[in-house]
């Protein structure tokens, strides 16, 4: 026998929908801190781990957000370097053939910049319905320490 749901579920309230929770969305990333007194200075890689929490109405396909532009905008940093806007590892590597390698930012590569950038390109991404979003970037297997 088929189970029949109410009507009289509210599916209309605002919803939370997290990506990455149990199994973070993982990338590995190279970036240096130009203006850092220690190894990181040095360019170096990370593998990141990166959580998605996303508010929102419920779309009509019955979906915060496809969580597929979300593991979209992540990946395009995947096997990338992330690098400062100045830094002159941009032109090296760009003289080098392998300018598609490089993301420019226009601060420096941190864990939290990381963060801060992928919150406000997935805003710029994600429907109306999405009211909130948020970004947690974890480096795991760190090389260096700040």
């Amino acid at each position: 026998m088929t189970q029949r749901i109410s009507n009289r579920t509210r599916i209309d309230s605002e919803r939370t929908l997290v990506v990455g929770e149990d199994r973070p969305i993982r990338i590995s990333a190279g970036h240096r801190l130009m203006h850092h007194d220690g190894k990181c200075s040095r360019p170096h890689g990370h593998n990141y781990a990166i959580t998605v929490r996303l508010t929102g109405d419920l779309t009509e396909a019955g979906w915060v957000v496809d969580k597929g532009v979300v593991t979209d905008a992540i990946d395009e940093w995947d096997h990338r370097f992330l690098l400062e806007t100045g830094d002159p590892l941009v032109e090296a590597i760009e003289a080098s053939g392998d300018g598609d390698a490089v993301v420019e930012l226009e601060h420096p590569p941190t864990a939290e910049v990381m963060a801060a950038i992928l919150e406000e390109r997935l805003a710029d991404r994600l429907p109306d319905s999405v009211s909130s979003v948020r970004v947690t970037v974890r480096e795991t297997g760190e090389l260096c320490t700040r």
